[in-house]
């Protein structure tokens, strides 16, 4: 495609060839037109020119985005109040991380675990580089906390030692009666005491028939076993679901017989 300032000297050009020799046809006119100079002669193909576009034209790929704001940052500030599920701060990455009483959510969010007050810090003994934020129950306490200091857990309580009287080790050689009035004392008589074999599945256990007669070394009557004819109770039971059976199948057709008469009478 020719430039629209290269047009008008062509055209004269063509109109003096064809005045001169009246050449008809104009492609002979452009053969025996010549460029005539002092430097070398310009062959056709260098004449092509090439059009850039200004901008890429592939739709609204390439447009500037303005996109609605994400209402990113603190939404807690310094001491003050939250209680647990409150976001303290929302983020794109980990430029805050989560202290005492704090948990991060997947894309970040650091929120409150515990109800307390909100405190940024930095803890160079668990990180020189890192900031935290953490909640703590009382305005006026400082993060971070001392290492092995006594700290506040759940229902803002102290996690403290209890005291416990010591127990002293009941007497084997004395028995309370029921009423508790007086003391009797018995004495112990030796138990021969069975070394105990590993068993399977790696056990030390007695063995189940030695079990089985703790009853009779208690001297303790169980009842006998009587086993019963399971046989004759399991045709019992083939019997009752027939008859079962049979009384559903009578009575869904007479239901069906008494549908059908109303029907005819109502016709």
């Amino acid at each position: 495609m020719l430039l629209p300032r290269l047009q008008p000297p062509l055209r004269t050009a063509v109109k003096a060839i064809g005045r001169s020799s009246q050449q008809a046809c104009l492609n002979e006119a452009f053969g025996a037109l010549a460029i005539r100079g002092g430097g070398p002669s310009i062959s056709p193909a260098s004449l092509t020119f090439v059009r850039h576009a200004s901008h890429a034209q592939q739709g609204a790929v390439n447009k500037a985005k303005d996109g609605p704001g994400k209402r990113l940052g603190a939404k807690k500030s310094g001491e003050q109040y939250v209680i647990p599920g409150n976001i303290i701060f929302r983020q794109r990455g980990t430029h805050w991380f989560p202290g005492d009483n704090c948990g991060m959510g997947r894309d970040h969010t650091i929120y409150a675990t515990e109800a307390g007050y909100v405190k940024y810090y930095k803890d160079p003994e668990r990180h020189p580089k890192r900031q935290y934020i953490g909640v703590t129950f009382e305005r006026s306490q400082v993060l971070p906390l001392p290492r092995n200091s006594m700290r506040r857990r759940k229902l803002n309580m102290f996690a403290q030692k209890m005291e416990t009287a010591p127990i002293e080790a009941p007497r084997p050689d004395l028995f309370l009666a029921t009423d508790g009035s007086q003391a009797v004392v018995i004495k112990e008589t030796p138990v021969e005491q069975k070394p105990l074999k590993l068993k399977s599945g790696y056990m030390y256990r007695k063995s189940n028939w030695e079990i089985g007669r703790a009853a009779e070394r208690a001297k303790i009557q169980v009842k006998e076993f009587k086993p019963r004819d399971r046989w004759a109770a399991w045709k019992k039971t083939i019997k009752r679901r027939a008859a079962n059976r049979e009384k559903r199948v009578v009575g869904g057709k007479k239901t069906k017989k008494k549908g059908r008469k109303s029907m005819s009478r109502t016709t």
